[in-house]
């Protein structure tokens, strides 16, 4: 099948690598033209809209920012859904709200076409090993079309239920990041508080039985931020509102989730928003004594 991806930022840009790598012929569109170049170099071919990409591909993906820049492009006259028609298959990848998913699936069955929600659990590094896990939302029979495809970008590709409710699954793995990383901060600024070595302490807490998969790639964060954030302060907070007012609306009580929010809160009065998530560390060791309060 002929592939399409629109969003070629980290995550966008990092699985239609793994899709040409695995051979497949992909077209792509990004906001910012000179991001793609790496990717043109591998055989990607660039459009000048999300339409064109739309329409040359059988099955056309997007990964994006959040909902606004999903309407962004999808919609108008250049955009994924004037590409769209019978037959074709939309995989969104994007971590946005199920109702804005179940929308835009509406519109996309008018068209005769069919919509997948796609979101995935992993981090940069995860996916450059392959071992993302994609979540499935909508249609089985379009996800039994695109299964061996979604297969080249992670280990397992599982079918959760109807549209928008991978996303929800999604939302409910990704409220963990956070809830686990506050605990992990809260534990090591005991251990320094107390004198130890922060490298040691690091290196305890990941060789003990708290280490999850995501703590032992994220935790080594908390001795030195990577140049450029893999999950960004921003990023995780939108998640984590979109977690609490999912909770809301089930009845479901979240209160670990709202108070590790409020810490996201003042990350970004503390001017860490760009930062990845893992600067959580930051905010509590200055409400810890450890780190001078800027003036």
């Amino acid at each position: 099948m002929n592939l399409g991806f629109v969003g070629l930022g980290i995550m966008g840009g990092g699985v239609t690598r793994r899709l040409l790598r695995a051979g497949h012929p992909v077209c792509g569109y990004n906001r910012s033209r000179e991001k793609a170049a790496p990717l043109v170099e591998l055989g990607l071919e660039l459009k000048e809209t999300p339409r064109e990409v739309a329409e040359s591909a059988d099955v056309v993906f997007s990964m994006v920012t959040n909902v606004a820049a999903l309407e962004a492009v999808t919609q108008g006259p250049d955009g994924i859904l004037a590409g769209l028609g019978p037959g074709k298959i939309y995989v969104d990848m994007t971590t946005g709200t199920p109702e804005a998913c179940r929308a835009l699936a509406e519109d996309v069955a008018e068209l005769g076409a069919q919509m997948l929600d796609a979101p995935v659990s992993g981090s940069v590094s995860t996916l450059e090993e392959g071992r993302l896990t994609i979540m499935v939302g909508g249609d089985e029979d379009a996800f039994a079309r695109v299964e061996p495809v979604l297969l080249d970008i992670g280990r397992k590709a599982l079918h959760i239920g109807s549209n928008g409710q991978a996303l929800l699954m999604k939302i409910a793995i990704n409220l963990s990041l956070q809830v686990q990383m506050v605990a992990f901060c809260e534990g090591l600024l005991l251990a320094e508080k107390d004198g130890i070595d922060r490298e040691v302490a690091v290196e305890a807490l990941l060789e003990s039985v708290i280490a999850s998969p995501m703590l032992k790639y994220r935790g080594p964060f908390v001795l030195e931020l990577p140049d450029e954030a893999w999950f960004d302060v921003n990023m995780m907070q939108k998640d984590m509102n979109l977690a609490l007012e999912a909770g809301r609306k089930l009845d479901v009580p979240m209160p670990t989730t709202a108070v590790s929010n409020e810490l996201l809160t003042a990350a970004r009065g503390l001017g860490l928003a760009e930062q990845d998530f893992a600067a959580v560390y930051e905010v509590l060791a200055q409400m810890a004594g450890l780190r001078k309060v800027a003036p």
